[in-house]
């Protein structure tokens, strides 16, 4: 799920949004070919080679080629060029992708032993592609999911969301600034909005930016109100498109938390680390007797709990602001247990050297959990470290119940939902196990 962020919003935008859903789309939205003149900016060719290392990773389809990587070019790069590879030995075509000289990632791979014209034409096929691949959960009462999941959709460094009629595009590298006149109308042609956003990185922003590009920028449409309601396995949430964190909500648990749902019947349910509530809302909406949701952010809380209000439950909905593990230690200290515990914590590891105190932690938590979980409960754990694998996480996981003397049955291990597909190893980071505890 990546890192969670504060984001803010007031009950009152989200009512405001739900008033906008019930009006015409005519009265929201007089739409007129109004995307913005994205610019026509020239980009240069540059000829690459390799070390037989990268040049053996790049024919398996590893989308990355890091600087030390490269043995020699013909001029030097800018951001938004398009770096052709060619095979060392046969001098021959091998990939092409953008190359970023604002990265150690050098180059990032669009397409790999089979030549290709990056051009609008391809864009449109690659946006096509995606879309394809979603097209199951569209048929489900959904209609929020990510159109573009970076490389693991051969579009790197790019991430395209929807959230109902607006769509929200986030570019993690500048290099996209000189290609979205490209790729902007078929993204809005196959997602049929009518609004959309512009979200940038950090990073980029950082970046100096001659081109006018802003984070929340208005590409394209009108947006009345930021905060946009939308429905995820018919249950109603919000996402603000504009302030919020990375392009508004996270989608990736999605199938997770109907899976919650679904177990919650006259269940009493802990959401630990539930930033804006997605389990929490979903056991509501499943007929949950009660739900606490443990958060550290209290903005965050009152996200989930107008989450909530926009749906129908009635269940109570208890919430918690603190830290987790100081938290669950006083709950365990008071002997409260739960028929359901979900623990979905951010991020523990953004680097190398933090492997081993998220391993840590994530041991620390299973335990945790499983004083807080009632017999015949069950123990859901997830994590969206990318740099612990999913072997690594479940392997943990099972050994800290057997440490624990945990008389337990492996109900399920999940990994991506549809719209996050795993296109290479580095793609994959989330993961999630439930225990049933005897």
């Amino acid at each position: 799920m990546e890192n969670k962020n504060t984001a803010q919003q007031s009950l009152s935008s989200i009512e405001y949004a739900i008033l906008l859903k019930k009006r015409t789309f005519a009265q929201i939205h007089d739409k007129a070919e109004n995307l913005i003149a994205l610019p026509e900016i020239s980009t240069s060719k540059i000829a690459i080679k390799l070390k037989p290392s990268a040049e053996t990773l790049v024919k398996k389809g590893h989308p990355w080629i890091f600087e030390n990587s490269i043995i020699k070019q013909n001029k030097e790069g800018n951001s938004g060029d398009l770096a052709i590879i060619f095979d060392t030995r046969k001098n021959k075509f091998l990939a092409c992708g953008f190359y970023d000289p604002n990265s150690p990632i050098r180059i990032k791979i669009l397409q790999a032993n089979k030549p290709a014209n990056i051009n609008a034409k391809w864009f449109s096929e690659k946006v096509n592609e995606a879309y394809e691949k979603r097209i199951p959960l569209l048929k489900t009462d959904t209609n929020s999911y990510r159109l573009v999941y970076g490389e693991n959709d051969n579009l790197p460094s790019l991430v395209a969301d929807v959230y109902d009629n607006v769509l929200v595009v986030k570019l993690y590298a500048s290099f996209w600034f000189y290609h979205l006149k490209d790729i902007l109308p078929e993204l809005i042609k196959v997602s049929k909005v009518s609004t959309t956003v512009l979200r940038l990185s950090r990073n980029v922003q950082k970046e100096k930016n001659t081109f006018g590009f802003t984070d929340g920028q208005i590409l394209d449409g009108k947006l009345n109100n930021e905060v946009i309601v939308f429905k995820e396995h018919g249950v109603n949430f919000s996402a603000n498109v504009i302030h919020g964190h990375k392009t508004g909500y996270f989608l990736d648990h999605r199938n997770n938390r109907k899976k919650v749902g679904e177990l919650s019947r006259g269940k009493t349910v802990l959401d630990v680390f539930s930033y804006a509530g997605g389990f929490s809302v979903h056991a509501l909406v499943g007929d949950a007797k009660a739900v606490t949701s443990l958060d550290i952010s209290a903005p965050a809380l009152e996200i989930a709990k107008s989450n909530a209000k926009l749906n129908e439950y009635s269940g109570t909905h208890n919430i918690i602001v603190g830290d987790a593990f100081e938290e669950l230690n006083n709950l365990a200290k008071a002997n409260k247990k739960f028929d359901i515990v979900v623990i979905d914590p951010p991020s523990f590891a953004k680097s190398a050297t933090e492997v081993d105190k998220a391993l840590a932690s994530y041991k620390k938590l299973t335990q945790l959990g499983l004083q807080l979980v009632e017999r015949k409960g069950t123990l859901v754990l997830a994590s969206c470290s990318s740099r612990v694998t999913s072997e690594v996480f479940f392997d943990l996981v099972e050994e800290t119940l057997h440490r624990n003397n945990a008389n337990y049955t492996m109900l399920e291990k999940t990994l991506h939902d549809i719209d996050h597909p795993i296109g290479f190893k580095e793609g994959a980071y989330l993961k999630c196990m439930y225990v049933k505890i005897h």
